[in-house]
């Protein structure tokens, strides 16, 4: 079977907050998966980066791995620090904005879609 998770080694242990990289200016990120129920993607924000605001059809879960983000949904603003997760419910506006250089983890469940389609 081939393997369902990409850019990972398997059967290692790695410092997980350091599979993404810092760049100047930059919003860097590496997929772990991408599929029509799950995405797993790291992220790694330079001071002052964003993600502007958007929707998601999927829950969104942000697991804090280094650094100070903020995490806005539905217009409010939630700090987030390494070590802190916060859950971002699927059709609400949400946002991320490195509050200092910044790393996170997105977990994104989607709805399961009907047989057929």
């Amino acid at each position: 079977m081939d393997q369902l998770m990409k850019n990972i080694e398997t059967a290692t242990v790695l410092p997980f907050a350091g599979l993404v990289d810092y760049a100047p200016g930059q919003v860097a990120s590496k997929t772990l998966a991408q599929n029509d129920a799950v995405s797993l993607t790291l992220f790694a924000f330079a001071k002052g980066e964003e993600i502007s605001t958007h929707e998601s059809h999927g829950d969104a879960l942000v697991i804090a791995l280094d650094g100070i983000g903020e995490i806005t949904i539905d217009g409010e603003k939630h700090p987030l620090r390494a070590g802190e997760a916060i859950l971002m419910p699927a059709r609400h506006p949400h946002a991320v904005y490195a509050v200092e250089k910044f790393k996170m983890f997105l977990a994104v469940v989607f709805p399961s879609k009907p047989e057929g389609e």
